[in-house]
Formats: C-alpha cells, structure tokens, sequence
C-alpha cells in the first residue's frame, strides 16, 4: 500500500512540476486532450498543441520581460532610500513564505504542492457538480497557483497554528478550490463580453477585482447614461495639433512609459544601474561607459515591445484553446470554460487601456506610500511591477470598454490605494512582512485580509462562514439571470441575441 502511493506521488510530483505549475505546458496539454475527446487526427492535435504552448510561450516572453526590466528599477527604491520595506509582488511573497514557514512555524514549505494538488482536484469536482454549484471555470494558471498556495498555508497557519498537517491541508485546500472556482467564475460574463465570446475566463490574483471593476463601472454608465451624458471610450478620443501622436498606442505608451520611468530612473541615479549592472553579472543594469540616457530610452520602450510580443502570444494560443476546449465541455465538463492569465485579456480591450489603467493604479499606490512613510507606518510597502501592471492594466482594460475613459483612470486609480493599505495591513497583521514580500495583488489586498479576520476570530466557526460565503456566491449570480447563466458559456451568439430581444422589450 505505502508503495502505491510513494507511486503516486511520484507521478504527481512529475506532472507537478512538469505541466501543472508550467502554465505553457498546461495549456498545451488541456488542447491536446480536448482535441483527441473531439477525435480529431493526431496531427490535428498535435499541431493544436504545439500552437497553444509556443502562443503561451510568446506571451510568457513578453510578460517575463516586462517584468525583469521594471522589477529592479521599482525595488530600487527601497535600496536608494534605504527603507525597511515590503515589496509587494508574488514571487516576493512566494520567497517571504518559504523563509518563514520552517521558522515562525515549524512547516516544510513540499506541502504546499500537496495543497494545490487538493485545491486543483476540488475545483474541477465542483465544476463538474454544476448543476448544484453553478460554477463554470477551471483555475488552469499553475504559477500563480503556486504562488496563492504558499500565501494560503500561512494564512491558515496563523489563524490557526495548532491545526495538524492533514487538517491543514485538507481545510485550506477547499477553500482554496472554492475560491479558485468562484473567483474564476465572477468573470465569465465580462471576460466574454469583453471578448466577444472568446470563450475564457480569468484565472489569476484579481478574479474578485475584475468583477468588482466591472460592476462599478456598469454603475458609472448607468449614472452617465441617466444624465445625458455619453462617456467616451479611449479609442472614441481623437487628439488634436500635436496630440495626434498620442491616438498611436505603441507612440502613447513609449512616451508615457519615458516620462513615468524615466523620472524614477534619474531619482535612482546612474550609479545604482551601473551597481545593479555588476551585481547581476551583466544580465541587467548599465554597463560601465554606457550612455545612462540611451539607457533610460531603451529601457522604457521595452515596455511597448514586450506588451506587443504578449498581446502576438494571446492571439496565438486563445484561438486554439477556445476551439479545443469544447471537446473537454462536451464530455468530461459539461458547460466549462478554461481560467487563464489575465494577461489574456490585453489583446482585446483598447490598448492605450492597458497603459492608462497602469499609470493611474501607479498614481494611487505612489501616493498612498508617500502617506504610509509621511505618517510613520510600521510597515511601508514597496510598488511591485506585477500588481502595479497585471491588476491595474486590466481594471483600465474593464472599466474603459463598460464606462469610458473617465473610468479607465479612477477604478485602477483607487485600486492602487487599496492595494498599498490592504497589503500594509495584512502583511504586518500575519507576520510576513519582517520577511520582506507579499503577494499583495488586488484580491490578497481585499478579499484575503477579510477572510483571514473572519477566521481569525470566529476561529473554527470562522472556516465554515468563510466556505459558506463563497458557495453563496455563484448561486446569487445564477438566481440573477438563471435564464442565461449558462447559455453565456455555452452559445455566446445566441446568448447576444437573447439579450438584444430583452433590451428591445425594455424599451
């Protein structure tokens, strides 16, 4: 018996670590298998393959760039200034949780793999039961996974750190399902909105976020609508004289990318790239006898290359998983859609969104961590490029294409405020910010801190309020339109057009 499950292990540990937490592999994998459930040739399913890895390939090329050439220059500041400071970014708070567990609470940090094991399986089984569950995404994005994974152990270490192994796992690993589930599930309609039934829904950090922008910004067009007054999209905007330049968005972004980075990169002062140059071996910074303006220049319309280079790879991979994934609906999970990076999403809202939506959330965190050190908080929080790009690029992606412009710079402006407090409170309160990150994306700055509270002091009693909230969730969501819920998913066209017929009666 103890050799079959070492067996078993083993196989889960090799497709752990070799396709679920590689989300290219993983994608690959979930066209490969949807295609052969459709009986389509081996070729067929093979080429789908590799066009879906190397599409999500090109998409990790150019999130992976923009976030290796933003995360020194933001951390920078935390060195020039010499701040005790908390970066809030996942990979920050995934290295924070490993050098904590062993000593804050006597854990091995391989359980957290056997966490999401359990998590993953329980929200395809409640994906499957949706007829009782009203849930339609599977969370298929393994690195953030990993990352939600690690962040939940030691939440539910610190509500509760007398729980045994098996009693932690097991409990956290349902409600992590249930949020990867419900969390994933919240954006179905607006992800297919947005996307004109593109057939996906978001599997990330902000799942909560992009419903909760999205529903604000139905609120701000209803308000606008009632006053007479026509909000403007970002692409109805034509500039005039000079502006024009700005109505390009790869013109727009390299110049506001110029202008926003280049500002930081002059406060850190070419002696830190030339450092960072040195203490990277050359991987980044500046190199010695290097132009420090040519360098501010190049590395600020990276920005624009790589957002172009992920938006290629969106476009290469979207496609074939649509068109895969309903051999997996028809069989094994009737009426599911895939979750998958939010990163996604960029390829089809307006792209000067993208950039609006970053540079206000960067407003509103800036500005609220200038607060946190003018009024002496105890833990002052570093901008992390993932939270500061991925939550508010995309809330600027929502909010534009549901209200206008006008939304496009408020949601992701108060989302950067909110993202600063929430991530100074919760990281001081569990005890990870003496270790230096945390996750601190917009649901871990908001949804997270609330539960940890509810479980902290209902105790036992709290787990069970906790689940019940999300169970309720997408039951509220169906009794809202139960006519439609599913049909949303599982014929977008004629979803639209039901709709249409419903706006006409209003009318």
């Amino acid at each position: 018996m103890d050799t079959f499950l070492e067996v078993l292990l083993k196989i889960w540990d090799y497709f752990a670590t070799n396709i679920l937490t590689q989300p290219a592999y993983m994608i690959g994998f979930i066209v490969l298998i949807g295609y052969i459930l459709e009986r389509k040739p081996f070729y067929e399913s093979l080429a789908g393959f590799l066009k879906a890895t190397i599409g999500y390939m090109i998409l990790m090329v150019g999130s992976s760039g923009l976030v290796g050439a933003f995360r020194p220059i933001l951390t920078g500041l935390k060195d020039r200034f010499n701040l005790t400071a908390t970066v809030i970014d996942p990979y920050f708070g995934q290295n924070a949780v490993t050098d904590g567990l062993e000593k804050t609470f006597g854990r091995s940090f391989g359980d957290v793999m056997v966490l999401l094991l359990i998590a993953f399986v329980f929200n395809i089984l409640l994906v499957r039961f949706q007829k009782y569950t009203k849930l339609r995404a599977v969370f298929t994005t393994g690195n953030v996974q990993v990352q939600q994974s690690a962040t939940a152990f030691w939440i539910l270490l610190f509500c509760f750190p007398k729980l045994g192994r098996i009693e932690v796992l097991l409990v956290m690993g349902v409600i992590l399902g249930l949020y990867w589930a419900v969390g994933s599930n919240m954006t179905v309609k607006v992800t297919q909105d947005l996307t004109d039934g593109g057939g996906f829904a978001i599997a990330h950090q902000q799942m909560f976020g992009i419903a909760l922008v999205s529903w604000l910004a139905d609120k701000m067009h209803k308000h606008d609508t009632k006053s007479g007054k026509k909000a403007k999209r970002l692409e109805d905007i034509q500039l005039p004289g000079f502006l024009k330049i700005f109505n390009e968005n790869m013109v727009a972004t390299a110049i506001l990318m110029l202008f926003f980075f280049g500002i930081i990169m002059l406060v850190l002062g070419q002696s830190y790239f030339h450092d960072l140059y040195i203490s990277s071996k050359g991987v980044s910074g500046l190199a010695p006898g290097g132009s420090f303006f040519f360098y501010i220049l190049t590395t600020s319309l990276s920005f624009a290359v790589n957002l172009a280079i992920l938006q290629l790879g969106v476009r290469t991979f979207v496609g074939e998983l649509s068109e895969s994934f309903t051999g997996i609906s028809d069989t094994i999970l009737p009426g599911a859609v895939p979750g998958i990076d939010v990163a996604a999403t960029f390829a089809f809202g307006e792209p000067n969104a993208v950039t609006i939506g970053f540079l206000f959330g960067a407003l509103g965190q800036f500005l609220t961590i200038g607060a946190l050190i003018l009024f002496h908080s105890p833990t002052i929080i570093i901008a992390g490029f993932i939270p500061l790009f991925f939550d508010n690029a995309v809330f600027g992606v929502f909010a534009n294409k549901r209200a206008g412009a006008k939304a496009a710079m408020i949601l992701p402006f108060l989302s950067g405020i909110i993202q600063v407090v929430g991530a100074a409170f919760i990281s001081s309160w569990i005890g990870l910010s003496k270790f230096g990150g945390y996750l601190g994306m917009f649901d871990w700055d908001t949804v997270w801190p609330g539960f940890t509270v509810i479980m902290k002091f209902l105790g036992y009693a709290g787990i069970g309020v906790v689940a019940l909230i999300l169970i309720l969730i997408p039951q509220l969501e169906y009794r809202q339109d139960p006519k439609h819920y599913f049909l949303v998913v599982e014929d977008y066209e004629k979803y639209k057009e039901a709709k249409k017929i419903i706006v006409k009666l209003l009318k």
